[in-house]
């Protein structure tokens, strides 16, 4: 990658998603430590599941409010604009996103950031399009442990840092990280399907039928796990005031999801090829800690 700029921006930049989290099961959960950020906002995510909606937040479009008589392009240019003041920067140069329209890329390259991704679902490895223009770029060891990452946040005084910290506690089957979560069936995201696909088809590439495959979940369950994933919630909250007491002052923080999760409305269960408003609906909240 090519050298870095003298910084041009004085604050350090942490984006936390909440995978999956859907915004009422937030509320659901009253987390004190968390709401101290700032104030939570209902907004919407622009994809429904979680590769392509971490692209959309690292080319720099946050969550949106779905504001009505505007032009998508005013709406755009106010969230773009808000980013000099998240980052500590004056007059920050918004061409030089174009044409690679990529938030790490204007960070460590114009705006001299060291730039950094902690991810926790494998859909979002460092073989993937995501990792470009970061200095480091980690798949975590367990897909439940926001606080393993905490050692491995190093802030520098010569020049301010970006994370991006995709949490996994949030997304299916919403276990804390000490927590057997082998009494619930082992349903493949997109990344599970593709390594497993080849083996479960015919000679004609016909797909075999899995006699032994989980049948769709009763309410009942789907209200255990929606219960269970306002609990990982409470106890992340424990973990975020972790995260405060240990980053720099001049630290701005958001928090939010990359899309939301059905939990038996109108028949659906998850994310993903789903159109419905809790698939969208996500918790947004930003600010500084002190």
């Amino acid at each position: 990658m090519r050298a870095q700029p003298e910084p041009q921006a004085d604050n350090n930049f942490i984006i936390v998603i909440l995978d999956s989290l859907r915004y009422d099961s937030f509320m659901a959960a009253e987390p004190k430590v968390i709401s101290k950020l700032g104030k939570v906002e209902k907004r919407y995510t622009y994809a429904s599941w979680t590769a392509p909606s971490h692209y959309n937040l690292l080319t720099g479009l946050l969550p949106h409010t779905s504001p009505e008589n505007v032009y998508a392009s005013e709406y755009y240019k106010e969230d773009f604009l808000n980013y000099n003041k998240r980052l500590g920067a004056k007059g920050i140069e918004f061409a030089k996103m174009v044409p690679g329209l990529w938030l790490p890329g204007l960070l460590r390259n114009t705006l001299g950031y060291r730039t950094h991704a902690r991810v926790s679902l494998p859909v979002l490895n460092p073989k993937t399009g995501i990792n470009r223009d970061f200095d480091t770029f980690q798949l975590m060891d367990s897909h439940n442990d926001m606080r393993a990452m905490l050692p491995t946040l190093k802030f520098g005084s010569d020049r301010p840092s970006f994370y991006m910290l995709n949490v996994g506690e949030t997304h299916y089957p919403y276990a804390k990280p000490d927590e057997d979560s082998s009494m619930w069936p082992r349903i493949s995201g997109v990344n599970g399907v593709f390594k497993k696909l080849d083996g479960q088809t015919d000679g004609d590439g016909n797909l075999i039928k899995d006699e032994e495959a989980p049948q769709f979940f009763d309410q009942d369950k789907l209200d255990e796990l929606r219960e269970r994933q306002v609990d990982t919630v409470r106890y992340l909250d424990g973990v975020f005031e972790e995260l405060f007491d240990s980053v720099p002052d001049n630290t701005h923080i958001i928090i939010t999801a990359d899309h939301g999760e059905l939990f038996g409305e109108a028949g659906y269960f998850g994310h993903g090829p789903i159109m419905h408003d809790k698939c969208f609906e996500v918790p947004y909240l930003e600010g500084k800690v002190r």
